[in-house]
Parts: C-alpha cells; structure tokens; sequence
C-alpha cells in the first residue's frame, strides 16, 4: 500500500470498531485481514455492492481465535502477500494512570496474570474496546472506546498510533 494512502489506516480502525459494536460487548478478539478493495473486487466482483469501492483497504473478518493466549495465537500467524495489514478488536480493562502505577511490573507469566487479576476486579477499573491495525510497512492505527455505565457504549473514541505498542509489534510480526 503507497505510504499516501497510511492516513486511511485509522479509518479502517474506526470501521472495524463500528462493526464489532454491532454484536454488543463482551465479544472475544476478533482478527481481520486488510486487503486492497480494488483487488478484493476483482477477485471476488459479488463483493462490488457490499464494500466502500472508495476506500483503499476492506477490513475481512477472520475465523475466531483459538480462546487461549492471544500472543500465542498471534504468534502462530502468517499472512499471505495480499494482505496489506490485519486488525485486532479486542475488549480490555482500562485503569487510570494512579491505579496503574501500583500493579506488579515483572514480565514473567506470574506477573502479568496478577496485573489482569488486580485490574479486573480493582474498584476505578473501565472496560474497553480496543482496536489496533497495522500495515506492512509498519503503519500502527488505534482506537479505544470506554463502555459506559450500564453497558453502553461511550460516544467518544480515543485515537492514537501508540494507545497499545505492545499489541502493534505482535500484528506487525504476524505480517513478517
């Protein structure tokens, strides 16, 4: 994909928000492809009627990860040339930087099945819906939408390229 048309990445990000919102939360991650449009139609012309012809890149759900590890399963995937990018949606817990600062720091097993416990149940916890994508060219795009109080959805979404680094580098890898 030409680095012209990097700026879309985000929206893809936004699109792929839009539709995993639409089965409600407490969804498992759910992977997508990011293939050109224009090569997605040709390959397939039924498809002409269903997807954003304009749009540089079509977001294609994937088959459900396996429920265990994510990294794991991350780690486990290759795409083939005609992937341009992937995407992750997945439902995270979000702590305010106070509470942060007080989980364990190690980076052994122990230690980050502590911090997910300790934050899961810590009283200022928010869930979220995260998505990340990225392109082959190293492009990173996130978005970050709060659940509300009583399950809704809050109206604002956060955006940033770095909102998960750690995830980014573990798309990226899967497109090596």
């Amino acid at each position: 994909m030409p680095a012209s048309h990097a700026k879309h990445l985000a929206a893809v990000a936004r699109e792929v928000e839009d539709f995993v919102s639409t089965a409600g939360w407490d969804q498992p991650p759910q992977l997508f492809a990011l293939v050109p449009t224009a090569e997605l139609v040709e390959r397939q012309p039924e498809l002409a009627g269903q997807v954003d012809s304009a749009a540089p890149l079509t977001p294609v759900a994937q088959e459900a990860l396996p429920s265990e590890d994510l990294a794991e399963a991350l780690a486990g995937i290759m795409w083939p040339d005609a992937v341009h990018g992937c995407a992750l949606a997945q439902e995270i817990v979000v702590l305010p930087p106070e509470a942060e600062a007080t989980l364990p720091t190690g980076d052994s097993t122990g230690d980050s099945a502590a911090r997910r416990r300790i934050a899961a149940e810590h009283p200022a916890r928010r869930e979220a819906r995260l998505v990340a994508a990225v392109l082959r060219d190293g492009t990173a795009a996130c978005v970050l939408r709060l659940r509300g109080e009583g399950g809704d959805d809050d109206t604002d979404l956060v955006e940033h390229p770095e909102l998960a680094p750690n995830l980014t580098d573990a798309l990226l890898t899967t497109l090596r």
